[in-house]
C-alpha cells in the first residue's frame, strides 16, 4: 500500500488570502482546526477547486451593492438532468456498511474477478488504483502524517492478511470512510480531520465583505458532543443587522449563517471535501480519468462519499436526527458552496426511500424557509435561499421531480383556513408563503425605506436610482420564484396541489379587491404582486384559442366566483336560471385544462394585485399632496411621521411603477380584450358596428370588473407611464374602447361606460400630450369615423339619469370629458361629416342641445352664487376686530363653507367654461340646425326662464 501523500493533489496546498470584495470572513469561535467551515487560523482560504467553477451572479444589474461578487468555490447546484445522470448512471448507492460483514470465501472470490476484470479492461494496476484511492480520501494505512487520517484498524488488517482486506475497490472505499467517521465519533475532543490543515475550506463562500460565517460551539449542558447546539440554525440563524445604505461611507452591517460546530458537521466537511477531490482529480488528468476502471473508481468514491454523507445527515453514526432539528447543509446551500453534483447526487441516491428522503430533506426545506423569512431586500441575502430552493426544484430524474413531490406532500403546503384571515394565514403558513413575502413595500418590510430612503443625501436622482435597482432586486427575486412553481407545475405528479395552492391564494384574498378591507386579513401588496409576475409569466405563452371563455361557469372552476357579483348586463335572477340550463347539458362543458386554468387565475390575480395598489397609489399620492412646505413648524413627532410617510411613498412607488411589470400587465389586458371581443363579435378582429342587438347570455353573464379592470388599469399607465401604451397590444385597447362605448347597451351600469368615456378624455392631447398618438389612432379608426360621436351624443343625454343618489352632480364631470373630446374631434376633417350629420338629422340633437344650454345655465349661476358668497366672507374676515368677536366655533364654520365655496366655484367655473366653448364652436361653424323651429324654442325656453325676474 503506498505511504502517505502530501496533499489531494500531491503538493501541500497554499492557502490564498481572501480577496475583501470575493470572499467571505470568518469569525473562529472556540473551534478545533479541522476541515470544518474554516481553517487553522480562522480565515478563509480560496478552494483549489474554483478551477472551472460556473459562478452565479451574486446580484442583480445595478445592484445596490458597490462591491462585486463572485464564487470562491461553489458551483451550481443547476445540472442539466440528462448529463447528470448520464455521468452518474454507473454510481453505486452501497453505503459500504453492510460490505464489511461478508465472508473471506466471498471476499477472497470477488477479488479474484475483480482482478481478472481489471487487468483485462484496463492498463491502471492495483497499486495505482490504491495510491488514487489514497490521494483523494487523504488516508494511509502504512503510516502517520499531518497531512492525512491514519487508519488504525485498516493498518492492521493489511498486516494480518493484506489480500483478505477488500473484495473490490468499492468495499475497501467504503471501510476507509466508515472507519474515519468512526474515529470521529469515538473521540469526544480529538479530531481526527484536524491534521488535513492543507485543504480548501468547504465553506468558502464568495460573498459581500460584510458577512460573516460563524461556528457556534456545542453547548457545554450537551450530554453528548454529537449532539447539535439548540437553536443553532433557527430564527436567528440569517439576521439582517442593519446593513448600509446606499453605498454610504460609516455604515456597516453583518449577515451571519450559523452551522452547528459538533461531529456531524467535522464528518461532513470531509465528505463534500472528498466528493470535490475527485472533480479535482478528473479535471486535472482528464485522459487518465476517462479510462473506464478510473471512471468506475471515481464513481465508487463519489456515491461512497454521499451514502455515508445520507447516513450523517440522518444521524445513524452519531444520534438519530429529527425533522425538527436543522439541517447540517443548509449553511452550505446558502453559501453557494456544495461541489458540482453533491445534491444531485444526495437526492438520486435517497429520493426511492420515502422515510430516508424525508428524513434529510424536510429539514432543508425547513431550514431554507426559517433563512428566507430573516431576508429583506435591504442586502443581496435574500438571493441565496430562493436559489437554494429553485435548484432543488428543478432537480428531475426521468419524468420525476422528488423535491417537488416531497414540498406538496408538507402539511404546510396549503393549510386549510383557521380564521377570517384566511388570506394573512395563507401567506404566513404555507411554505412558499415566506419565498413570495419578500417584499419593498413600507407596510411589508420597513428595513427597505429606513436603509435606502432616509437621510439628507436622497434626492430626486437619488431615488430614481435606488428604485431602479430595487426593481432589478425584484425582477431576480421573481425570477427564482418563477422556477420554484413552474417546476411543481411541470412534475406531472404534483400539478394538481400546484393548481389548488395558486387558487387557494387567489380565493382566499377576494377581500383585496374591496374599497374597504381590513390589510390585516388579506395578503400584502408585495405579495400579490409577486404571485402575479409568476403568473404572467406561466401566461405569456398562452394562446387564446386553447382557452374556455365559459370556465368560470364550468362545474369544476377553481375559483369562487360570487353569485351576488356584479355582471355586465344580467340581474342575479337572470344569472341564476342561465347557469341551471347551462348546468342541465353536461356536453357543452369540456374538462378544464392548464392554459384556461392558468389564465382565468392570471386575470383574476389581477384584479386582486395590480389594481388594489393602483387605488391605493391614489390615495398616498393625495395624502403626499396634503404635506404641508413649513416642515420646519412641524414638531419632532409629526415630522418624523411626516418622513415615515416620504419612505412609505418612495418604497411604493419602486413596487409599483416598475415600466417592465406594467408592460406586462397591459400585454395581459390585451389578451383578455381579445377574448371578450371574441365573445360578442366571434369573428374579430373583423368587427362591425352595431353589434348583433341580441347579447350573447355567456357575456352579459361576465363579472363587471373584467370590463372595469382594464379601464382603471389604463387610466393608471395613462396617468404615471404613458409611454406603455405604446405597445404590439395598443390596436386591441382601441378596438376595446371604441366597440363599448358605440354599444352602451352591451353594458348595464352607465358609469362603466362613463371609465372608458375618461379613458379617451385622459388620452386626449389636450390632457395628455405623450398619449397623442394613441388618440390619433383611436379617432382615426374605421369605426369611430361614423359611430363614435352620435354614441357620445347620446351617452352625454342619457347620463342625466343614472340611477345614483349622486346622479345630478356626477353628470358634469362625464359631459365635461364628452365636451373636450368633441372638441378634439371637431379638428378631424372625417368626424366634422359625422357631426354635421348629426345635427341636420341625428335624433340626439335636439337633446343634446336642450343639455348643453341647461348645464351652462345651472353651472354659470352656481358660480356666481358661490363668488358672491366667498365675496361676503372675505369682506367679513377683512373687518379684524368684528370678526375676533365672533365665537370661535362660528369662525370654524364660516372657514369651513368659505374652503367648500372656493372649490365649488373652481370646479363649477371650469365644467361651465368648457360647456360654452363647445356651445360656442357649435354655433359659429353651423347654424342652420340652430334655426330650425324646434331648436329655437329648445335655446329660448330655458334662457327666458332664467332672466324672468
Amino acid at each position: 500500500p503506498p505511504g502517505p501523500l502530501p496533499g489531494p493533489s500531491g503538493a501541500s496546498s497554499q492557502p490564498v488570502p481572501p480577496a475583501p470584495s470575493h470572499t467571505l470572513g470568518l469569525n473562529a469561535q472556540n473551534v478545533t482546526p479541522a476541515t470544518s467551515p474554516m481553517g487553522a487560523s480562522g480565515v478563509a482560504y480560496r478552494s483549489q477547486s474554483s478551477e472551472g467553477v460556473s459562478s452565479l451572479s451574486s446580484s442583480p444589474s445595478n445592484s445596490l451593492e458597490t462591491q462585486s461578487q463572485s464564487l470562491s468555490r461553489s458551483q451550481s447546484m443547476d445540472i442539466d438532468t440528462a448529463s447528470c445522470e448520464k455521468s452518474m448512471s454507473q454510481v453505486d448507492v452501497d453505503s459500504g456498511i453492510e460490505n464489511m460483514e461478508v465472508d473471506d470465501s466471498d471476499r477472497r472470490e470477488k477479488r479474484n474477478l475483480a482482478e481478472k476484470d481489471s487487468s483485462s479492461s484496463s492498463d491502471v494496476s492495483e497499486e495505482q488504483a490504491l495510491h488514487l484511492i489514497c490521494k483523494i480520501l487523504r488516508v494511509s494505512w502504512k503510516e502517520q502524517d499531518r497531512d492525512v487520517i491514519f487508519l488504525p484498524s485498516l493498518a492492521a488488517e493489511f498486516q494480518k492478511n493484506p489480500r483478505d482486506v477488500y473484495s473490490d475497490f468499492r468495499d475497501l472505499i467504503g471501510q476507509i470512510l466508515m472507519e474515519a467517521l468512526m474515529m470521529s465519533t469515538r473521540s469526544r475532543d480529538c479530531n481526527p480531520f484536524a491534521s488535513l490543515t492543507a485543504t480548501s475550506q468547504p465553506i468558502t463562500a464568495a460573498r459581500s465583505p460584510n458577512c460573516h460565517l460563524t461556528l457556534v460551539p456545542h453547548s457545554s449542558q450537551s450530554g453528548s458532543p454529537m449532539m447539535p447546539c439548540a437553536g443553532s440554525f433557527g430564527a436567528s440563524s440569517l439576521s439582517s443587522l442593519g446593513a448600509s445604505g446606499g453605498g454610504m461611507a460609516g455604515d456597516s452591517g453583518s449577515d451571519r449563517f450559523t452551522i452547528e460546530s459538533c461531529k456531524e458537521t467535522e464528518m461532513l466537511n470531509y465528505l463534500i471535501e472528498r466528493f470535490d477531490c475527485v472533480g479535482m482529480e478528473e479535471r486535472k488528468a482528464p485522459k487518465m480519468c476517462s479510462q473506464p476502471a478510473v471512471s468506475q473508481l471515481l464513481s465508487n468514491i463519489r456515491s461512497q462519499c454521499i451514502s455515508h454523507a445520507a447516513l450523517v445527515l440522518q444521524g445513524t453514526l452519531t444520534q438519530p436526527r429529527t425533522p425538527l432539528q436543522p439541517s447540517l447543509l443548509v449553511p452550505y446551500m446558502l453559501c453557494r458552496n456544495l461541489p458540482y453534483g453533491f445534491i444531485q447526487e444526495l437526492v438520486r441516491m435517497t429520493h426511492q426511500e420515502e422515510d430516508v428522503f424525508k428524513q434529510i430533506f424536510v429539514p432543508i426545506l425547513q431550514g431554507l424557509t426559517l433563512a428566507v423569512k430573516e431576508c429583506s431586500f435591504d442586502s443581496d441575502n435574500f438571493k441565496f435561499p430562493l436559489m437554494a430552493l429553485a435548484e432543488l426544484c428543478e432537480i428531475k430524474f426521468g419524468k420525476t421531480h422528488p423535491v417537488c413531490n416531497l414540498i406538496t406532500s408538507l402539511p404546510l403546503w396549503c393549510p386549510d383556513p383557521l380564521s377570517p384571515g384566511t388570506g394573512r394565514e395563507i401567506q404566513s403558513l404555507s411554505f412558499l408563503g415566506a419565498f413570495f413575502s419578500l417584499s419593498v413595500f413600507a407596510e411589508d418590510d420597513t428595513k427597505v425605506g429606513d436603509k435606502f430612503f432616509s437621510g439628507p443625501a436622497i434626492t430626486m436622482e437619488n431615488t430614481r436610482v435606488v428604485s431602479q435597482s430595487l426593481q432589478h432586486y425584484l425582477e431576480s427575486a421573481r425570477g427564482d420564484l418563477f422556477k420554484i412553481l413552474h417546476n411543481i407545475l411541470l412534475n406531472g405528479e404534483t400539478r394538481e396541489a400546484a393548481l389548488s395552492y395558486m387558487a387557494a391564494l387567489v380565493n382566499r384574498n377576494v377581500k383585496k379587491a374591496q374599497m374597504q378591507t381590513d390589510d390585516k386579513l388579506v395578503s400584502t401588496d408585495g405579495f400579490m404582486l409577486n404571485f402575479l409576475w409568476v403568473l404572467q409569466q406561466l401566461s405569456m405563452k398562452i394562446k387564446l384559442e386553447t382557452v374556455d371563455a365559459l370556465y368560470i361557469f364550468h362545474p369544476k372552476c377553481r375559483l369562487n366566483v360570487s353569485t351576488e357579483e356584479t355582471r355586465l348586463n344580467a340581474t342575479m335572477e337572470d344569472l341564476k336560471s342561465w347557469l341551471t340550463e347551462l348546468h342541465e347539458d353536461s356536453s357543452k362543458f369540456s374538462e378544464p385544462k392548464f392554459p384556461t386554468e392558468c389564465f382565468f387565475l392570471t386575470l383574476h390575480a389581477h384584479h386582486l394585485s395590480i389594481l388594489p395598489c393602483c387605488r391605493a397609489q391614489y390615495r398616498a399620492r393625495y395624502r403626499y399632496r396634503c404635506i404641508p412646505n413649513y416642515q420646519s413648524d412641524l414638531c419632532p413627532v409629526h415630522r418624523e411621521a411626516l418622513l415615515k410617510l416620504v419612505r412609505s411613498k418612495a418604497c411604493a412607488d419602486a413596487g409599483l411603477l416598475d415600466e417592465n411589470l406594467l408592460r406586462r400587465c397591459l400585454q395581459f389586458f390585451s389578451m383578455v380584450i381579445q377574448l371578450i371581443l371574441r365573445m360578442v363579435e366571434p369573428a374579430y378582429p373583423g368587427v362591425t358596428l352595431p353589434l348583433n342587438p341580441e347579447i350573447p347570455k355567456s357575456f352579459a353573464a361576465l363579472p363587471e370588473f373584467y370590463i372595469e379592470d382594464v379601464a382603471e388599469f389604463l387610466l393608471f399607465i395613462v396617468q404615471y407611464f404613458p409611454q406603455v401604451l405604446y405597445e404590439p397590444c395598443t390596436e386591441d385597447i382601441v378596438n376595446f374602447l371604441v366597440v363599448f362605448i358605440c354599444s352602451q347597451n352591451y353594458i348595464k351600469n352607465p358609469y362603466l361606460i362613463a371609465k372608458l368615456v375618461e379613458v379617451l378624455f385622459v388620452t386626449n392631447p389636450a390632457v395628455q400630450p405623450r398619449t397623442q398618438r394613441f388618440f390619433e389612432m383611436m379617432e382615426n379608426h374605421p369605426l369611430s369615423i361614423n359611430q363614435l360621436v352620435p354614441a357620445l351624443m347620446k351617452f352625454y343625454t342619457d347620463v342625466e339619469h343614472t340611477g345614483a343618489t349622486s346622479e345630478f352632480y356626477d353628470k358634469f364631470t362625464i359631459r365635461y370629458h364628452i365636451s373636450t373630446i368633441f372638441k378634439s374631434l371637431w379638428q378631424n376633417i372625417n368626424h366634422q361629416g359625422t357631426f354635421l350629420e348629426e345635427f341636420n338629422s341625428g335624433k340626439q340633437f335636439v337633446r343634446y342641445i336642450n343639455m348643453l344650454i341647461n348645464d351652462t345655465t345651472f353651472l354659470l349661476d352656481e358660480s356666481l352664487e358661490s363668488l358672491k358668497r366667498i365675496h361676503e366672507m372675505q369682506e367679513e374676515m377683512k373687518n379684524k376686530e368684528q370678526w375676533d368677536q365672533l365665537p370661535r366655533e362660528q369662525q370654524q364654520s364660516r372657514q369651513s363653507q368659505l374652503t367648500q365655496d372656493e372649490r365649488v366655484s373652481r370646479s363649477y367655473l371650469a365644467l361651465a367654461t368648457e360647456t360654452v366653448d363647445m356651445f360656442h364652436i357649435l354655433t359659429k361653424q353651423v347654424q342652420k340646425p340652430f334655426l330650425r323651429p324646434v331648436s329655437m324654442e329648445t335655446c329660448y325656453t330655458p334662457a327666458c326662464c332664467k332672466n324672468t325676474p
